[in-house]
C-alpha cells in the first residue's frame, strides 16, 4: 500500500495545509469540495494540490509529514518549488 505526504494550498499561496493520507485521490477530493465544513481547508479555502511524495511506509509518511509541519515557510515553499516551480495544481495529473 502506498502513503502520501501532501501539501496544499489556496489561489493565493498564503496558505499552506501538510497532510498524509493512503488515499490521495480522495482526499484531495474531500479538501477541494469542503466535505468537513468547520476543517482548516475549508476556513481558508485550501484547493490546491501542490505537492505530494509517496511512500510504502505508514511510518516514514508520519515522521515525514511532521518533519515537513516542523518547517519554516520558506523551507516548505523550497520543497514545492523544487517539484513543481510554477506552484501548478497537481489534482488532474493524479486523476490520471
Amino acid at each position: 500500500m502506498a502513503y502520501y505526504v501532501y501539501m496544499m494550498t489556496n489561489k493565493y499561496r498564503n496558505v499552506l495545509y501538510t497532510g498524509v493520507t493512503n488515499d490521495l485521490v480522495r482526499r484531495v477530493y474531500e479538501h477541494r469540495n469542503h466535505l468537513l465544513k468547520d476543517s482548516f481547508t475549508a476556513k481558508y479555502h485550501v484547493d490546491r494540490l501542490v505537492y505530494f511524495e509517496s511512500t510504502s511506509d505508514v511510518r516514514s509518511a508520519i515522521e515525514r509529514e511532521k518533519q515537513i509541519k516542523s518547517w519554516n515557510r520558506a523551507k516548505k515553499d523550497a520543497l514545492v518549488e523544487s517539484q513543481n516551480p510554477t506552484w501548478a495544481d497537481q489534482y488532474p495529473m493524479i486523476l490520471g
